[in-house]
């Protein structure tokens, strides 16, 4: 990933938006977007971060309605609100 760039549903309505939270939000989409719904546990290994952090970043993108839990499961998925890229990269 390219220095300042960040996937564009990383950014956060409701929160202050930091380098180190939108780098970490940006690799969560992105993974949502290749793999399909993944847990917790998978995203912060693929992440490359704790799973107390992925925990808290994945309840902030709940929040702003970018992701959910699929019901009677733990795993994420993307719910299509939110801004999309213009260009695939």
């Amino acid at each position: 990933m390219f220095k300042g760039d960040y996937h564009p549903k990383a950014f956060l309505i409701h929160r202050k938006n930091v380098k180190r939270g939108l780098e970490v939000r940006s690799k969560i989409i992105d993974a949502l977007e290749k793999e399909g719904p993944l847990d917790a546990k998978s995203l912060a290994e693929k992440v490359g971060v704790s799973y107390s952090s992925i925990l808290h970043h994945l309840h902030l993108l709940e929040i702003e309605r970018i992701i959910a839990k699929r019901s009677g499961t733990r795993l994420w998925k993307l719910t299509g609100a939110g801004q999309q890229r213009l260009i695939k990269g």
